[in-house]
């Protein structure tokens, strides 16, 4: 298994990479425009479906926004740069962030069963606290950015790799063809476009991988064979090295990513709540063998001996280049590149509409209360457009995507423990809650720079946690979950 026996693949033209990314966006966008003519009239219905998800769509809508770039591409090259111990780290704590969420929405869902945001829940806990709930705002906000900045550069990538497409102007194809269609229907179209885009990745997933081991003499055993002879350790799922250079900072990471991001608590409040538990437990159970197929290609990159060099410095590439250059059918090859627009799409889709939940009810509906519903329903719609040209922004100033991704899930861990404090800890309070979040990004931060991830990592969740215990302890007042308020939810569906 020689690198020179890589050798891109005849026909993949950027006229085609191009129909493929816009023909995409155009199915997508009929799809939405069916959905806003039948289910979408007002802001309520555009941003919480009308409390009517059931588990099919619930299921199909949360893999779609969980298989974001990083699941189909960064499993690869975490598989790619620590073998079997980088796919562990990646797979395992993946799924279980989905699960995680359930007990954490059982007790939301019933003591704010009207609710519509995270945000607006810390408003009502800490006694309509503007700064508490501010910082919650923010942070949500910038989450949701990353999230779609991260797919963004996915989407640049694999383009860029397989049909030499300028990532500058795959970025800005993918920000038209997104937000057009998302434009329409809100989570109504994020929900039933998501669930086609499950479809779309989980199918091809499974075919082109094993295509690929098919054109490999000798098929997945030369592959780790190959790589056993080079470096026994890759085919080893205990390398502490992956651990500490970035599985522990994915873990906490993707809980957070999970626990404390307004794309999965948007859907908590809109699936039916008989529901809620199961669509959760089958989304986490059921994303699994995505990231491990994926992954897989992170071992035949190993065993042709890539290096980043080879395809083009950055490692999330190595799927793509595979893929691209194994000499693969035109038709499997574009299976693999739709799964990944699929992937990608979806979860700026999913993240689009959180962001318009957040600006309708967390800012409009909060600081403009009189704002009528016609003017209400056009910012909520305005906002999604602005989300994506912001990322796309941060995105052609060319960031790598494995520091994105590793620098996002570093700030998004500040909140999850004060997060899940507040909602399972009756005497968490405003000072431990927001001042935990503050000083470990402060102080997290910095150390997370000098000395590493694990280091960085673990100062923000001490930090973290220990302001919120600390004050909570010094506290005599505990707060009563019954006492939740839902004023502005109500304004809103009534």
């Amino acid at each position: 298994m020689q690198k020179s026996d890589l050798v891109l693949s005849p026909g993949l033209s950027q006229g085609l990479g191009l129909a493929l990314m816009i023909g995409t966006g155009l199915l997508c966008l009929a799809l939405a425009y069916m959905i806003k003519t039948r289910l979408v009239r007002n802001t309520h219905d555009f941003i919480i479906s009308n409390r009517r998800i059931g588990l099919g769509f619930g299921v199909g809508s949360i893999i779609s926004v969980w298989t974001w770039a990083m699941a189909v591409m960064m499993s690869t090259a975490m598989t790619y740069q620590w073998g079997l111990s980088g796919l562990f780290w990646f797979v395992v704590p993946n799924g279980f962030a989905v699960m995680a969420v359930v007990p954490l929405a059982k007790i939301l869902r019933r003591r704010m069963p009207a609710g519509y945001t995270i945000s607006q829940f810390i408003f009502s806990r800490f006694e309509q606290s503007k700064v508490t709930s501010g910082v919650v705002t923010i942070t949500m906000i910038f989450g949701i950015i990353l999230e779609i900045l991260i797919n963004l550069k996915g989407t640049a990538v694999v383009m860029s790799t397989v049909f030499s497409i300028d990532w500058r102007l795959a970025t800005m194809v993918t920000v038209v063809v997104v937000l057009t269609y998302s434009y329409f229907g809100g989570l109504w179209t994020s929900v039933m476009t998501g669930t086609l885009n499950t479809w779309m990745i989980t199918v091809p997933a499974a075919i082109v991988i094993v295509a690929v081991f098919g054109m490999i003499d000798g098929g997945a055993t030369a592959v780790f064979d190959t790589v056993d002879a080079s470096k026994p350790s890759n085919l080893s799922i205990m390398n502490a090295d992956a651990a500490a250079g970035f599985g522990i900072t994915l873990a906490f990471g993707l809980l957070a990513a999970t626990v404390a991001d307004q794309t999965f608590w948007q859907k908590v409040w809109a699936i039916r709540p008989n529901q809620v538990a199961r669509t959760f437990l089958w989304s986490g159970a059921l994303f699994y063998p995505i990231p491990i197929c994926f992954g897989m290609l992170g071992l035949v990159a190993l065993a042709y001996g890539l290096t980043p060099a080879d395809v083009g410095g950055d490692i999330v590439a190595v799927g793509p280049y595979i893929v691209s250059h194994i000499g693969l059918p035109l038709i499997l090859i574009l299976a693999y590149v739709l799964a990944i627009l699929a992937a990608c799409y979806s979860t700026i889709d999913g993240a689009s509409s959180a962001l318009s939940s957040i600006v309708a009810v967390d800012i409009i509906k909060r600081y403009a209360p009189k704002t009528s519903e016609t003017w209400l329903f056009y910012i909520t719609k305005l906002s999604v457009l602005i989300g994506g040209i912001v990322a796309a922004a941060i995105v052609l100033s060319g960031a790598d995507f494995t520091s994105l991704v590793l620098t996002t899930y570093a700030l998004k861990t500040s909140i999850l423990l004060p997060l899940i404090l507040a909602i399972v800890w009756p005497r968490t309070n405003t000072v431990g809650f927001v001042g935990g979040i503050v000083l470990s990004i402060l102080i997290g931060m910095p150390l997370r720079a000098m000395y590493g991830e694990l280091a960085g990592t673990l100062a923000i969740v001490g930090i973290s946690g220990g302001a919120v215990i600390v004050a909570g302890l010094l506290s005599r007042r505990s707060f009563d979950m019954n006492n939740l308020g839902v004023k502005q939810a109500m304004r809103l569906e009534g």
